[in-house]
């Protein structure tokens, strides 16, 4: 099917008005867990809407996008993040000083961070969606590569699954339909679909907003709402989660407020967050998902008036502000996406149509949904199955083979204590070749089958190489140990390095 040039610049630019509008509805009640009674803004805004992490961090993915093109990954944005994301609070801050040290993504959203489950990267799932609208089996890779800076396991879920449902949006507006779409891209048992799956069932038995918010919070326990409550105010009958699991409880905030809003915009987004706990994080999640399926013009004006379009940030570092061309409206951030998108989107996107613009081929309505997909007779895959991998692979792009480093757990060794690193290749040209690999170790470390081998990659798409090394660490005198693999196509001319490292724990 195709979504023509005029109604994708109208689902983009609602987008970011719902965003906005949500962001700014909920942030007054940010981290209370609370029912609250709200009907409209409470906030005096004359057009001047406050600034929010949920749409200013995107803002600098924009630029990088914009930069890199499809090649975009999570080491790229790492060093953006570093570069000009200011906060240092819970999972951005541990994410951060994880890469300081040197520890790569999805290592870095790993390691040490008990904010793993948090809220932190859901909120910036729609940058992909909108440039790869009506295409979520795009939009999803791109939130992988996103998310896994700063968070892994249900954070990452939480980004996945929104992004999933975002990008359909462009093409269906069926909320049952579009939350299966979601839950297909996710582990069946994850959290994030506890948390999905009991607002669904209190919805089906005809429980009331608030019972659908006491099983969420019950079913997927989180603490997002304790931090700005005093405990002797805490509500009895609702548990307390671990530290930092609040993606599973605020998605199913999320989808409360869309199911029980009963169709109304304002509504909707007053519905999510009157339950509390991440409000300016559900509302504006919920908010830009309704203006994807509504379209700007279709958003209800009085909900549009009071922010106008003007775009606020805090979170970016303004000093740095010349390298990067931050938007400063929704239009503006539209418009710049309306470019970008024929580069993710490739030969779907038809540059040549007579129509005004460009003309988008999306997915059909059935195939939405994550499926297998054959790449060859002996090779199918789905993301599912590629996300229920390792936690610990760090993925290597090169011309002629791409590379998988599975460390098998955190980068942190213990002297005389042997661990496995799994390396994985896939030939990516049409020949097959000879791929030399040599490790490059501290004095004393010893190596099972030894620094030096060679390993045969077969055809492109043949399936792929693996080879086991086992590592013995050796004389620890230090905190931190560098190491890196080199690797050499024999006959070919560039070397790929694999640089690791390694901290004595």
């Amino acid at each position: 099917m195709q979504l023509s040039f005029a109604e994708y610049r109208q689902k983009v630019l609602g987008c970011w008005l719902g965003k906005n509008i949500g962001g700014t509805l909920g942030e007054p009640f940010e981290g209370k867990r609370q029912l609250n009674e709200l009907k409209f803004y409470v906030q005096d805004l004359k057009g001047n809407p406050p600034p929010n992490d949920d749409l200013d961090l995107q803002l600098v993915w924009l630029c990088a996008a914009e930069k890199y093109g499809r090649r975009l990954d999570a080491k790229i944005l790492a060093e953006y993040w570093l570069s000009y994301i200011v906060p240092h609070w819970s999972e951005y801050g541990t994410g951060k000083a994880n890469l300081r040290q040197g520890i790569v993504p999805p290592l870095s959203g790993h390691l040490h961070n008990p904010y793993k489950d948090s809220c932190g990267c859901f909120i910036r799932s729609e940058l992909w969606a909108c440039l790869a609208p009506g295409h979520p089996e795009i939009a999803v890779r791109y939130a992988y590569q996103d998310a896994i800076v700063d968070h892994a396991h249900e954070g990452l879920y939480g980004e996945i699954f929104c992004a999933a449902m975002q990008s359909a949006a462009f093409v269906e507006s069926d909320p049952d339909r579009l939350i299966e779409i979601g839950l297909s891209y996710l582990p069946a048992d994850c959290g994030v679909a506890r948390g999905v799956n009991a607002a669904r069932g209190a919805y089906r038995k005809g429980l009331s907003w608030q019972e659908a918010r006491r099983a969420v919070l019950t079913e997927v326990p989180g603490t997002f709402g304790v931090q700005g409550t005093s405990p002797d105010k805490l509500p009895k009958d609702i548990p307390v989660g671990k530290r930092g699991y609040d993606a599973p409880s605020n998605i199913g905030i999320v989808i409360i407020g869309w199911l029980y809003g009963g169709g109304d915009f304002g509504g909707s987004l007053c519905t999510a967050v009157n339950c509390g706990e991440d409000t300016d994080c559900t509302a504006a999640t919920l908010g830009a998902l309704l203006g994807i399926i509504a379209g700007a013009d279709n958003i209800p004006q009085d909900w549009k008036e009071p922010i106008g379009e003007r775009i606020n940030t805090w979170c970016i570092d303004r000093t740095c502000n010349w390298k990067l061309p931050i938007p400063q409206t929704a239009s503006q951030l539209t418009e710049r996406i309306l470019r970008l998108a024929p580069q993710f989107l490739d030969t779907y996107c038809d540059l040549l149509s007579p129509q005004p613009g460009y003309v988008i081929e999306t997915v059909e309505r059935e195939e939405l949904a994550n499926r297998q997909r054959t790449l060859n007779y002996w090779t199918t895959s789905d993301f599912r199955s590629e996300l229920g991998q390792s936690p610990f692979a760090v993925s290597y792009d090169f011309v002629l083979y791409s590379a998988l480093l599975d460390y098998g757990q955190d980068p942190l060794v213990e002297e005389g204590a042997p661990r496995t690193f799994r390396l994985t290749f896939n030939n990516q040209v049409g020949q097959q070749q000879w791929l030399r690999i040599k490790w490059h170790l501290p004095a004393g470390w010893h190596l099972d089958p030894g620094p030096v081998r060679s390993v045969f990659l077969d055809h492109t798409n043949m399936g792929p190489t693996t080879v086991d090394f086992t590592l013995t660490p050796e004389l620890l005198e230090q905190d931190r140990y560098d190491l890196f693999i080199e690797l050499t196509s024999q006959g070919r001319p560039t070397k790929g390095l694999i640089p690791i490292v390694l901290l004595h724990g």
